[in-house]
């Protein structure tokens, strides 16, 4: 059929406050045109991020009821534990209050002057984690990735022998490799298991463990299932097992692929890691069996796990966004092809030519968004990227806009709306202008600076 139809009934409701044109330049303004500082009730379409914002299920909100609080050894956190190695069969599980804690436990002990962490691409947080500690995170993504309009199938997947070349001069300075599924940063792509299993490979005959930046496990299984030779008859289950059985850890924000609200994990196998990590976790999070996380929280992870690898739940899911996509390119405007797992990432280089990339060209289309139809989105270019550690700046390679679709939030309706806002926007697209940036933070900028209009 051509209709999506949503593989779920709606069964509680929140209204939206439809405000005005008028309404939302003066809360551009008091927001200093930063989309991150705009309240939430003043947005009609909230597609800033698909982290955290999922809807959660009845069988979720029975968990939050069962959820125990004990200090140490709620039984909430071994369910938790349990529906964790039900998909990823690692030796250690700890808790963590989302995926970038984890980054930050890990990457405090293995991080440090003079490291390289290689990944496909490694998204702002992780970056930030890496950097902060002084390492460098270093990009080896397939050169088909850089082309937006390029329709490989498997865009996230890393280069293979970029990365042999790197261990082979700089194997000491690599503690590990990473790779992220999907690839965020460059448009939602995802990885084949066949790279999974490349990557370690290499990394492992150079003796450095692979770790996995987990954040849309399931969104890359599916379409390894849709794409991948030899695996479309195989459920989506058996793939993530044989994902994570390559790897010898991950990090995770189940605030993405486990429809929680809040939380994430850190998983390995190495028990020297592991105890150091525990360490760190009761100095900045909390006791092992909760990591700075409510039992009920835990508990709601355990049933989105459960949840999130329903076949017919991830058609859904992914055919929703491609809806949105095909929408789009029929209006002539560029996007990251194919269409990503999460989101749709419109190619702001391309469809405002005119504002080069140090006006940054998609926050002012992230703009031209709210002001025109009240829809927040994500800059993912220059001010996400574009800031180096010594305070240069330089233009990231692509200028995109992220359209990310909560889970389980929107319907079709909502998506025909963003349509409708864009159709609007391409007839006065030569009138937008770029920004200047007036106050920024050293890293991760785009959280909280401050913009001015040219």
């Amino acid at each position: 059929m051509k209709t999506i139809i949503e593989p779920f009934r709606i069964k509680t409701v929140e209204p939206i406050r439809l405000t005005t044109r008028d309404e939302r330049v003066e809360l551009l303004r008091r927001a200093h045109w930063n989309l991150f500082a705009i309240h939430a009730d003043d947005v009609i379409i909230d597609l800033l991020t698909d982290s955290g914002t999922s809807a959660m299920s009845a069988e979720q909100w029975a968990a939050v009821m069962r959820g125990d609080e004990s200090y140490a050894g709620s039984p909430s956190y071994y369910r938790f534990e349990s529906a964790v190695r039900e998909l990823m069969p690692y030796r250690h599980i700890i808790p963590t209050h989302q995926g970038r804690a984890a980054e930050a436990i890990l990457f405090s002990i293995i991080g440090g002057p003079r490291r390289i962490v290689p990944s496909n691409t490694h998204f702002d947080t992780t970056r930030g984690n890496i950097e902060a500690t002084g390492a460098e995170a270093v990009d080896l993504v397939i050169a088909e990735a850089h082309d937006p309009a390029n329709r490989h199938p498997f865009k996230g997947n890393m280069d293979v022998a970029r990365l042999e070349a790197l261990l082979a001069r700089s194997a000491e300075r690599v503690p590990l490799v990473m790779l992220t599924l999907t690839n965020n940063a460059g448009g939602g792509q995802p990885v084949s298991l066949e790279n999974v299993r490349a990557v370690a490979e290499v990394a492992h005959r150079h003796g450095k463990p692979l770790f996995i930046d987990a954040c849309r496990f399931a969104e890359n299984a599916w379409f390894i299932k849709c794409r991948e030779a030899g695996q479309s008859s195989r459920p989506v289950t058996d793939i993530v097992r044989d994902v994570f059985a390559a790897a010898d850890g991950m990090t995770m924000s189940a605030k993405k692929d486990a429809f929680a609200n809040i939380g994430g994990w850190l998983a390995l196998n190495d028990d020297a890691l592991a105890a150091a990590a525990r360490n760190r976790l009761i100095l900045t999070e909390g006791f092992p069996t909760y990591g700075g996380l409510a039992g009920r929280d835990l508990d709601a992870i355990a049933v989105g796990l459960r949840e999130i690898v329903d076949e017919q739940y991830l058609r859904y899911r992914v055919r929703t966004n491609e809806y949105i996509g095909e929408k789009l390119m029929a209006l002539g405007i560029p996007i990251v092809q194919p269409v990503g797992g999460h989101a749709v990432f419109v190619d702001a280089r391309q469809f405002l030519p005119h504002i080069p990339p140090l006006q940054y060209p998609g926050q002012a289309l992230a703009v031209a968004l709210y002001e025109r139809g009240g829809i927040r989105a994500c800059e993912i270019g220059t001010v996400m990227f574009g800031l180096r550690p010594d305070g240069t700046e330089v233009p990231a390679e692509a200028e995109l806009v992220r359209l990310a679709m909560p889970r389980r939030v929107y319907t079709q309706s909502h998506a025909d709306y963003v349509v409708e806002v864009f159709a609007e926007i391409v007839t006065q697209r030569e009138q937008l202008r770029g920004f200047r940036i007036e106050q920024q933070p050293a890293q991760l900028r785009h959280f909280t600076a401050q913009f001015a209009p040219l």
